[in-house]
């Protein structure tokens, strides 16, 4: 019987394909099979940022239906890990390519959830939207002994107040259709000033808006964030 292949977790980054880790392009260069999300229209955001990489491979899409209902999506999780395992079960590595970090709200944990206790798995860490959008802000996140959260646009009001009252930075990830409710709750906290707003970072879309007034009030997209950050630096 053939040793089980092995699966990895390889993140991609936020989306520049130069800030893949030198580790993660030898994986990406090794492995017979990638699997990567997709969206039921075929767009892979990770499958794009590695493209260079990819070199005939086979391919597994991870269709994921663009809904908040939890159902189709975990169906769509539990029908990739059996693809996946058939893979891994004849020795056949299989690298899963995520946005970002895999383990930093990454898809691929869903994965490590179904296969890491039946196959061996190694992680390799990529750089999280955080770090890329404090990186092109050129402004520092965190310092000495402050403390940063980090919290969804999609959590509740009463949560996100007490983090912006409570947290010398806070980061807001995925703003999309919350954004007119976000710039709302950062002036009622009186976090205005200490906003930034990164779309897109790394990309060849990136913007920043350093001064609130001049972050639209209507809906954004979904690769976005705010970052609050206390005492910065004037722009």
């Amino acid at each position: 019987m053939s040793e089980t292949g092995t699966l990895y977790g390889v993140g991609v980054g936020p989306g520049d394909p130069e800030l893949l880790t030198l580790k993660a392009v030898r994986i990406l260069q090794s492995v017979p099979v990638v699997a990567y999300p997709s969206t039921p229209q075929g767009s892979a955001q990770a499958r794009d940022i590695a493209a260079q990489w990819l070199t005939g491979q086979r391919e597994i899409p991870i269709t994921m239906p663009c809904m908040l209902d939890r159902g189709p999506v975990n169906q769509g999780y539990d029908e990739a890990a059996v693809l996946i395992a058939e893979e891994l079960s004849v020795g056949r590595d299989v690298a899963v390519l995520c946005e970002g970090d895999p383990l930093f709200y990454g898809s691929f944990s869903y994965l490590l959830q179904r296969l890491g206790e039946r196959f061996p798995c190694v992680v390799i860490p990529g750089i999280n939207s955080v770090s890329a959008a404090g990186a092109a802000a050129a402004t520092p996140l965190i310092t000495g002994e402050q403390r940063l959260t980090v919290v969804p646009a999609t959590a509740g009001d009463a949560v996100l107040r007490q983090t912006l009252q409570s947290s010398e930075s806070v980061a807001i990830l995925k703003p999309g259709r919350h954004r007119p409710r976000l710039l709302e709750l950062l002036r009622e906290t009186g976090r205005a000033e200490d906003t930034l707003y990164i779309e897109q970072a790394s990309r060849p879309t990136e913007r920043v808006i350093k001064r609130f007034a001049g972050i639209p009030a209507t809906p954004g997209p979904y690769f976005a964030l705010f970052l609050v950050i206390r005492n910065r630096a004037p722009s």
